[in-house]
């Protein structure tokens, strides 16, 4: 993509909002290369006040965040400002949640890991046109392995607790948790 070459129209302005502080950071990098003014947030209440006071542009909302639900961001961007292009991320894909993120306003619904170039094609892409395939998209294998990270982090990191969940043996867990997450 030629950095360059993009037209963000007049107001440049993207809020981040997200809990992990070393992706936000990496993303706003690259959104500033790219020509936009970021603005960050670690948080629903930061990523409100931030929609409430100064609504953006373009904004790129984590679905899941430490004190709630990342799409009462999106409620409140959309409110204060209609025309906004919004991307909702997650490391938890699933289709119930892209639908009501798609039906409350978001533009595009990105599953982690996503890159800059990922999240501004998804920001600048025309309503009607379809995003390309992924160019390496994730294995079953590793789609498998951030569920079950996903529920053992919403169970409080108890073994016993997600594994009833997830339907499967504890010492199965176990040895899958012991394991590095595959590529």
């Amino acid at each position: 993509m030629n950095i360059e070459a993009l037209n963000l129209g007049e107001d440049k302005s993207l809020l981040l909002v997200d809990d992990d502080e070393a992706f936000l950071r990496r993303l706003a990098k690259a959104m500033e290369k790219r020509g936009f003014e970021v603005e960050m947030a670690d948080s629903v209440a930061a990523g409100k006040a931030v929609s409430t006071a100064r609504p953006p542009a373009y904004a790129v909302v984590d679905l899941r965040l430490e004190d709630g639900n990342g799409l009462d961001v999106v409620e409140t961007l959309r409110a204060r400002r209609p025309d906004a292009r919004i991307v909702v991320l997650t490391g938890y894909g699933a289709i119930a949640t892209a639908v009501a993120a798609v039906k409350i306003g978001a533009t595009d619904y990105l599953s982690k890991p996503a890159d800059a170039t990922d999240v501004t094609n998804a920001l600048l892409a025309l309503t009607d046109e379809l995003p390309p395939p992924p160019e390496n998209p994730m294995s079953a294998d590793r789609v498998r392995w951030e569920h079950i990270q996903r529920v053992y982090e919403l169970c409080d990191r108890n073994v016993s607790e997600t594994a009833r969940r997830l339907s499967m043996h504890r010492r199965t867990l176990q040895r899958i948790l012991a394991k590095r997450s595959p590529r």
